[in-house]
């Protein structure tokens, strides 16, 4: 007899008095990665001599850059049809609906603009950048567990999880999955930058390494989790899949144009 984890828990914590607005976890995870990952790039920074100044104008275009393209992303991506006839729901964030791949589409976007508007390198900027993200992607995993979403297909495993708020059918936890892995990267990355930084010093090797790593267990993982949208049952792939392609072929591409020219050096 197998005896599945009962999960039904609030994803509100509590609700703050006299204004009356709920503290949710999800919105708490998101504020930790950005605290945690401030606090984690402060001595990155700080060993490398960079100045904290930087760091204090980057953490900002990555806050606006990922919010914004988790935002879109979730919007385009999953429900053009309904958000382009009504654009001004968009703004109504606090309803829901965030993309990984569109807040990591937003992320280089804004690293980018950051890069151009202070003259640093993109690349040093991202192979940097990369050493946190697996730990706020984790937050943001455990926030999507306590909203119940995100959900595993069914599954007869004796781990699986029975999400009492959507039905009573034992499922993958396919948030616990992602947020396991990102977590063993970000002790990867962590590990590399104090023992391996030579390769650091190969602008793109770390960041093309980050997005095989990542987005191929994210291509592998959708096959677990349940379809976000009706339309994605129609398709080969669902779009957690389509869209995690490009970037494990970007990786690629970095890895192996860095291996070729350290071959020929």
């Amino acid at each position: 007899m197998f005896f599945y984890i009962y999960w039904n828990p609030s994803p509100e914590i509590f609700t703050i008095p006299f204004i009356n607005w709920p503290v949710r976890w999800y919105g708490l995870m998101w504020a930790l990665a950005f605290i945690l990952s401030h606090y984690i790039l402060s001595k990155i920074y700080k060993a490398e001599n960079k100045k904290q100044e930087l760091l204090d104008s980057l953490t900002l275009y990555v806050l606006l850059g990922a919010i914004i393209g988790a935002r879109l992303g979730h919007c385009l991506f999953y429900d053009a049809a309904y958000y382009l006839t009504h654009p001004i729901d968009i703004l109504k964030i606090y309803e829901g609906g965030l993309a990984s791949h569109g807040g990591a589409i937003g992320l280089i976007i804004a690293i980018w603009w950051y890069a151009k508007k202070t003259k640093e390198n993109i690349f040093w900027v991202l192979d940097r950048i990369v050493i946190v993200v697996p730990l706020a992607g984790m937050l943001i995993r455990i926030g999507n567990l306590m909203n119940s979403e995100i959900i595993g297909k069914p599954t007869s495993l004796p781990f699986g999880f029975i999400f009492a708020s959507i039905d009573d059918v034992p499922r993958h936890p396919s948030q616990l999955y992602e947020a396991v892995y990102v977590a063993a990267l970000f002790l990867l990355f962590i590990y590399l930058w104090k023992n391996k930084r030579q390769l650091f010093n190969q602008p793109g090797w770390m960041f093309g390494l980050f997005c095989v790593l990542l987005f191929t267990f994210r291509f592998f993982v959708e096959m677990l989790k349940e379809n976000q949208e009706t339309f994605e049952n129609n398709l080969p792939l669902n779009m957690g899949q389509i869209l995690s392609i490009p970037f494990i072929i970007i990786g690629i591409i970095l890895i192996t144009k860095k291996k070729k020219r350290h071959e020929t050096n």
